[in-house]
This record gives C-alpha cells, sequence and structure tokens, in this order.
C-alpha cells in the first residue's frame, strides 16, 4: 500500500495526471460548410450523423444527448459529428467557442467529433439549405445522404417535430439493411 501512494505521489509530481485531465478537454475544431462537408466525406464507409445545432437553441440542447447515446450504442459502426452554428457574424468566430465548449463539456461530448462553423449562421443555412437549427443529417455508408430532419422536412414528413428516436430509426434501418 505505501509503495501504490508513493508511486501515485510520484505520478502527480511529474504531471502525468494532469496531463491526463487536461487530455480530456473538449476539441472543437473551426470550419466552413466545405469543411463540414470534407469531415462527412472522411468517413465514408460508416452511417455518418451530423446534428447541426446552436446553444441559443432550447431543442437543440435538449436532444443532443441522444446524438451521444446514438454514437455510444453504435460505436465504430457510424460517426457522428456535431456543428455548432452559433457564430452571427459579430466578432470573431472563436468568440462563441467558450459557451459552446461549455455546453459540450457539461453533456460530455468528448466521443464525437465537434465542429465550429466559422460562417455567420445566416450564410451556412443558405449553404446547408436551412431554416433553422436543429438539423440533423444522416449519411448512408456509401455517402450518399440518406435522410435530412429538420423542421421543414417533419412537418411535411411527420407531421410533428422530429427527435433522435426519429433519427435513430434512419441509422438502424442503414445498419441492417
Amino acid at each position: 500500500m505505501r509503495r501504490g501512494l508513493s508511486s501515485l505521489v510520484a505520478l502527480l509530481g511529474t504531471g502525468v495526471l494532469l496531463a491526463a485531465a487536461a487530455a480530456a478537454e473538449i476539441t472543437v475544431k473551426p470550419v466552413d460548410v466545405a469543411g463540414l462537408d470534407a469531415e462527412v466525406a472522411a468517413r465514408r464507409g460508416r452511417v455518418v450523423v451530423v446534428d447541426c445545432w446552436s446553444t441559443s437553441c432550447p431543442p437543440c440542447v435538449k436532444e443532443f444527448p441522444r446524438l451521444l447515446e446514438l454514437q455510444e450504442r453504435h460505436g465504430d459502426r457510424i460517426a457522428c459529428i456535431s456543428i455548432s452554428l452559433d457564430y452571427e457574424g459579430i466578432d470573431a468566430p472563436e468568440d462563441v467557442l467558450p459557451p459552446v465548449r461549455t455546453f459540450l463539456e457539461k453533456v460530455g461530448a468528448e466521443g464525437i467529433v465537434n465542429l465550429l462553423c466559422t460562417e455567420e449562421a445566416d450564410v451556412a443555412y443558405r449553404k446547408l439549405d436551412l431554416v433553422s437549427v436543429p438539423a440533423v443529417y444522416v449519411w448512408a455508408p456509401d455517402g450518399s445522404l440518406a435522410r435530412r430532419f429538420d423542421e421543414d422536412d417533419a412537418t411535411k414528413r411527420l407531421g410533428r417535430p422530429f427527435t433522435y428516436v426519429d433519427v435513430a430509426a434512419e441509422v438502424e434501418k442503414l445498419l441492417d439493411p
């Protein structure tokens, strides 16, 4: 026991434990919409789920943990990507990073790819053909867009707002054709 304690003290002294704790920090990669496309393309061969969200969107914040559950449930068979559309063109994109990172840390999002869109939200919405967030895109392993979930789609197709129950059903269908 004494030897174990002295080993722990030695580890603390070298900063190994502190480095391990720092390594668990959430990584948020700044990208534009083309960068998002590249992230999706790099994961071809797996089902890819992209959640477009914002910290100012209550439905986004409420449903976000379901994205993490989806990744945990399916592991390497899928790739989950979150892209924050919090940047509204005021100051610099990095200025919205602290609240985005705080939210991602709070929900434990270290198991997925986290992106921050560096284009103004309105520009990104136009490029993604979105009216607003939340929105989730699901790509098939062959790289084709299998399903898009957003307010407009859900109203027309489902007659109600979409949830991750709907997203999970689409993922399951792609994993077990």
